[in-house]
């Protein structure tokens, strides 16, 4: 009897001393966007093993994701979907902005409702305008405003990922594609710099 009581309190104190935490998200926990699944323009991954209920989500093209799931449209922009509670706000989703290199990506910037991208745009104030069916992904049709960005820009910033083996050869198509981003980008931060009337 006294060896299961010692047992016990030995036990309680390991939980209180050390308890579960929440797993984890890392430079290391994102890589090249080409190693995930595609579903039509963007692409999805699971943290915790379950890619096979992130897929199902992203090809009903509704529903809730679970734990872990990551979808990337762009290289640098990632969303997290984590724990139930983490964040009420963003339906539990976590952005990141992510630096990128060939060797890896380092985490910019993360966070709930907090984060803008590159391009000074918060990620939550887009997002949270898609329809409560689709858990805070915006596509064409979900409720989101549009970006003014062609699928062929999101195809070359993907084919031009770092991280990717041969992103470094970039064809013509994607060349162009990259030059056009470079116009909307440049007008955008006009307008951004430009004094309110």
């Amino acid at each position: 009897m006294k060896f299961v009581r010692t047992l016990l309190l030995a036990l309680s104190l390991l939980l209180i001393t050390k308890p579960v935490t929440a797993w984890e998200v890392t430079d290391h926990s994102f890589k090249c966007i080409k190693h995930m699944k595609q579903v039509e323009n963007f692409y999805v991954d699971n943290l915790l093993g379950n890619l096979e209920g992130t897929l199902a989500v992203a090809t009903a093209g509704q529903g809730v994701y679970p734990e872990g799931s990551v979808l990337q449209l762009m290289p640098n922009e990632v969303m997290v979907k984590r724990h139930a509670g983490f964040s009420p706000a963003t339906n539990d989703w976590e952005f990141f902005w992510i630096d990128l290199t060939k060797d890896g990506s380092v985490i910019y910037t993360r966070g709930a409702v907090e984060v803008n991208n590159r391009l000074n745009l918060n990620c939550f104030g887009c997002h949270v305008k898609a329809k409560p069916e689709f858990d805070f992904v915006c596509r064409k049709d979900h409720g989101c405003d549009p970006v003014g960005i062609r699928d062929g820009i999101w195809t070359a910033l993907q084919n031009t990922d770092p991280r990717c083996p041969g992103s470094d050869v970039v064809s013509a198509e994607d060349q162009q594609a990259l030059a056009e981003l470079g116009a909307i980008v440049e007008e955008l931060t006009k307008s951004q710099q430009a004094p309110a009337q």
